[in-house]
């Protein structure tokens, strides 16, 4: 029950539109998806394979969030519009992180033991995040939607793009979970204005050479 607190008071702590309990307990299924694991996960810690697949098989159906029983999920974890997020079998979930739809914390092959993701705490996984692998996801860091993680990430850092890339924020510690995923700097569209400034930079010279020579 003080899991389930601390689920529910995460919901309303960082979505504006939750407005009851009552609204929270029925109508979140990110929520319902970590009920049903938190059994799932109980079950297979006590050696049961069938009976916790088919409940989360069950919580798939209903929730469309797809959480392997094996997975850790920590406190105050919120599913935001969770539709078609994916949690691999050795994939660990700290404290206070943040999902949005169609985050996949998977694999990259047929290897055994530990093969998918450790995120850290008050951890942001932005829309269509992929992060595969046995990689580690350092505490307070952001992934922007649409990213491709194969690296580890340190703590307090952003992660943009396809393959990931990040931006450290001169190590400053993030004091709360900061949901702002859309505002993530662009390197690439960086790169691109820099080099339209030399291009103008250079037609400019060219231009005062020409009416120079003109005088």
């Amino acid at each position: 029950m003080k899991r389930l607190k601390n689920d529910i008071k995460a919901i309303f702590e960082r979505d504006p539109a939750a407005k009851s309990l009552l609204e929270v307990i029925l109508c979140y299924p990110g929520l319902h998806a970590i009920i049903f694991h938190r059994l799932a996960h109980a079950l297979h810690r006590r050696g049961l394979v069938l009976v916790p697949r088919v409940i989360s098989q069950i919580a798939r159906l209903l929730t469309g969030v797809e959480i392997h029983p094996g997975a850790k999920i920590g406190d105050g974890v919120f599913i935001d519009h969770g539709m078609g997020i994916v949690i691999g079998e050795t994939a660990e979930v700290g404290d206070n992180v943040t999902m949005y739809q169609g985050v996949t914390l998977g694999g990259t092959g047929k290897e055994k033991g530990k093969r998918h993701p450790t995120v850290g705490d008050n951890v942001v996984l932005g829309t269509g995040a992929r992060v595969l692998g046995p990689i580690v996801i350092g505490d307070y860091a952001k992934i922007g939607a649409g990213s491709v993680v194969l690296n580890n990430v340190p703590a307090h850092t952003t992660v943009v793009g396809v393959p990931g890339r990040v931006v450290i924020y001169d190590g400053e510690r993030i004091p709360s979970v900061d949901l702002n995923h859309e505002d993530l700097p662009d390197p690439v569209a960086e790169m691109l204005h820099c080099l339209q400034n030399q291009i103008d930079l250079r037609f400019q010279q060219e231009k005062c050479i020409k009416e120079g020579k003109a005088k």
